[in-house]
């Protein structure tokens, strides 16, 4: 395999460290400056070139894009994109779960657990919302911040509107979010490469200091998460279009919290203190995708005219709540559940005898116009996501 992994430094560890992964398996591998590409645009011939000469051919690409570059190194990737060279983490990926506010409402949207948040614009909003998060210590967010830069604790709730007063004030778009007593300074990272928790640690803020990030100060210790929390992270990593990510969550009562989806989750604390080989795990998991690629179901729309993929949910009252995918009738209907939502639990290639309940969600391959009539009217009249916005191959 050619892999370049796209990095501004090229002397941090996580780089080197996929680096060396990478030789150590024989591949070939390249560490490529993310701002010294250009990029040209022509009908069907997507290019890119490196220190003005035109790049060679790469069979993966493992993307380092720090905060500061996210607009130009997406659109590097997105560009490797269109040249199908195999990447650990998309464009839209990274964009998502680099937005803050975006990236927990997609997670809010598929029922992953998050801390209570609020996102308001007038400041007589302010007042309602921090009451609405659960009021005094109250944590405020930048959504453009990043390694816990931009994390506020308001003890009072007078601090926490003045907070949010004055960095709106300087067009600065922030987030409420409900302060989680409970984790005490702590929480869980976990490293997710496919579908998988590879590895997972966690991490104590030290003295006074309420975040626990590295960069903070904060002490690692490794941890076997359990089943829960694994869950979690695998599907808001996959919820997030990604591959490979860091995903940050809270330990609560009520289970895992998601703070955060990190597409460049760096290397070092993680490695250091649960002694895994985290970077040659994820230059394999490149490297089999490479050779034996993951379908993308989108494809499957090019199977036959009036066939396609959409997910299907659920509602309570349908007629297929409480009973089996097989006496559902969906398969002699020509569909395909590929996939079964329960709450937090992925199933995937479902068995006949699994029983559909309220609230379940389906991805499913077959007949458009077989999926439409699935879809409750008063489902469509909202214009939630359904067959009727999917198009025909």
């Amino acid at each position: 395999m050619k892999l370049a992994i796209l990095s501004c430094g090229p002397n941090s560890y996580s780089t080197k460290r996929f680096q060396e992964a990478a030789k150590q398996r024989g591949h070939e591998v390249n560490v490529l400056d993310t701002l010294k590409f250009a990029i040209d645009l022509e009908a069907g011939t997507p290019d890119l070139y490196y220190k003005k000469k035109q790049l060679g051919e790469y069979d993966a690409i493992l993307p380092r894009i720090g905060a500061s570059i996210t607009y130009y190194g997406t659109a590097v990737v997105r560009q490797f994109q269109q040249m199908n060279v195999f990447t650990a983490s998309t464009a839209e990926g990274i964009l998502v779960s680099r937005d803050k506010l975006k990236s927990l409402q997609v997670l809010s949207k598929h029922n992953i657990g998050i801390p209570r948040t609020a996102f308001v614009r007038n400041k007589n909003d302010v007042l309602p919302a921090i009451k609405r998060v659960g009021g005094a210590p109250v944590i405020i967010k930048l959504i453009e911040g990043t390694q816990g830069i931009g994390v506020l604790l308001a003890e009072t709730i007078e601090t926490a509107t003045s907070m949010v007063e004055l960095l709106q004030s300087q067009k600065q778009n922030v987030l409420i979010q409900k302060f989680v007593a409970e984790s005490k300074g702590k929480d869980i990272r976990a490293i997710v490469i496919g579908d998988q928790v590879v590895a997972s640690m966690r991490r104590v803020a030290q003295g006074q200091e309420f975040r626990s990030n590295i960069h903070r100060g904060g002490k690692a210790e490794a941890v076997e998460i359990d089943e829960a929390y694994a869950r979690a992270a695998v599907r808001a990593t996959q919820m997030m279009g990604l591959r490979f990510a860091g995903v940050d969550m809270l330990e609560t009562a009520n289970g895992p919290q998601v703070l955060e989806v990190n597409s460049s989750p760096g290397l070092e604390g993680i490695e250091t203190c649960t002694k895994l080989d985290i970077a040659g795990a994820v230059v394999d998991y490149i490297a089999a995708q490479v050779d034996f690629p993951e379908i993308d179901l989108r494809q499957r729309l090019t199977v036959s005219k009036g066939y396609g993929v959409t997910e299907i949910y659920i509602p309570e009252g349908s007629k297929y709540e409480n009973k089996t995918i097989e006496q559902s009738g969906l398969a002699e209907a020509g569909i395909n559940v590929l996939t079964l939502y329960k709450e937090s639990t992925i199933i995937p290639n479902p068995k006949a005898s699994r029983t559909l309940e309220a609230n379940d969600r389906l991805l499913c391959f077959g007949k458009l116009e077989s999926m439409r009539g699935m879809i409750p009217k008063k489902t469509r009249d909202r214009r939630r996501p359904s067959m009727e916005q999917l198009p025909e191959a």
